[in-house]
């Protein structure tokens, strides 16, 4: 019997752990159940902190983890699923092709940036999507200081008032000023075609943050688009013009494209439909967890948001589901009721809530050491001993944060 994961980020690499641990508790052999883990690198990237400066740096190791709990790593990129064979091709970094049969998949792809199709905008705008757009984006901020200091040199927008965009926004002018100079004076703008900042966050933290703009010097441009980017600045739908020679694009995610290779049905962001189990009731032997999944967290409506947090916990729920119908156990329904955010806001400090309305609990200095925790500390991989890998994997404990 196999399992295989498609995915190292957050959720598949709590599947594989979970999924290992219900193996373990059954006293059954990695050679009777296979779990196999593909993806490009054996490397965990800490996607919540790529708004931070030196990215490369953000990387966590994997392999002495799947090692320590017998996953077998399977190294390449997943490009064709085969739901009726039960199959997945698999492209490797040479262009070597194999075949891997499965008898449960874990879809755990994650999401991409949505990038529409605005004039100038692949050419000319940044991202803190993945490593690589934050690594470029880190290389750019520091040729600044070899430009002269006109036409926008220091000014930085951001379009996209939401979580991303408001950390990306607020860690700027810091990051701005250790490479021109501790006297300069960066200019930030974020545009959103919303009416309000931080659309999503409701209106309990919304004061917070924007006293905090306020603070670091932050412009907003709200009910604006963007109409055209070029290399020397942003055109808004309104007509406004921003010289701006760095535009950081952060408005919006949906699944990976792998996912529209299951038949099955998705909602508008492409993640696949779930049910309790996070299983894709249309297609026998097939899950889907973290960002490629639209899972209900409870019984009054909420579902399960595009981030850290609630993929962890899918992570393990879909491992430990997977695993269990193999072993003819029972399954676990995915639950996760309770929700926290911890919003960085740059030198201003942070902002803490806890449930689905937002309750703001800790605001600038203590919020600040509970996200430097949380971004240093809790969302990395355990360590790479066997018993305390799995003990980490249990799915009720998994992301608790009652």
């Amino acid at each position: 019997m196999r399992i295989v994961i498609i995915g190292a980020g957050f959720a598949g690499m709590y599947a594989a752990l979970s999924a290992a641990r219900l193996r373990d508790i059954q006293g059954v052999s990695p050679e009777e159940l296979e779990i196999a883990l593909v993806a490009p690198e054996p490397t965990l990237v800490i996607r919540p902190r790529l708004y931070e400066p030196k990215p490369e740096t953000l990387t966590a190791p994997l392999l002495d983890v799947l090692k320590a709990i017998d996953v077998v790593y399977v190294q390449g990129s997943a490009e064709m699923i085969d739901a009726k064979a039960r199959t997945v091709d698999i492209v490797a970094a040479k262009g070597a092709r194999k075949t891997l049969s499965y008898d449960r998949l874990v879809v755990a792809t994650g999401s991409r940036l949505f990038r529409p199709n605005i004039p100038g905008l692949a050419e000319h705008g940044f991202s803190v999507d993945n490593l690589d757009d934050a690594i470029a984006l880190d290389r750019h901020i520091h040729s600044l200081a070899d430009r002269p200091a006109r036409n926008g040199r220091d000014t930085v927008v951001v379009t996209g008032g939401g979580f991303t965009g408001i950390e990306v926004a607020t860690e700027m002018p810091a990051r701005l000023r250790a490479i021109l100079g501790k006297d300069a004076k960066p200019r930030v703008v974020i545009v959103d075609r919303n009416s309000a900042i931080a659309p999503d966050m409701g209106e309990g933290p919304r004061p917070v943050i924007e006293n905090a703009l306020r603070e670091l010097g932050v412009e907003t441009r709200l009910g604006a688009g963007v109409a055209a980017l070029d290399k020397s600045g942003i055109t808004l739908s309104d007509g406004e013009r921003i010289e701006a020679e760095t535009v950081i694009w952060a408005a919006g995610f949906r699944a990976a494209p792998l996912t529209q290779q299951i038949p099955a049905e998705r909602d508008n962001f492409g993640r696949l439909l779930v049910d309790r189990d996070l299983r894709v009731p249309s297609v026998p032997g097939v899950f889907a967890t973290g960002d490629a999944a639209r899972a209900a967290c409870d019984d009054i409506g909420n579902y399960a948001l595009m981030s850290c947090q609630h993929a962890t916990r899918m992570g393990a729920f879909a491992g430990n589901n997977a695993a269990a119908e193999l072993l003819g156990v029972a399954t676990k329904p995915y639950h996760q009721k309770a929700y926290v955010t911890c919003l960085d806001l740059g030198e201003a400090g942070a902002l803490f809530t806890r449930g689905w309305e937002r309750k703001v609990e800790m605001v600038g200095d203590v919020a600040k050491k509970t996200k430097q925790e949380i971004n240093t500390v809790w969302i990395y991989p355990p360590r790479a001993e066997r018993a305390a890998a799995l003990a980490s994997a249990n799915p009720e404990h998994v992301t608790d944060v009652q």
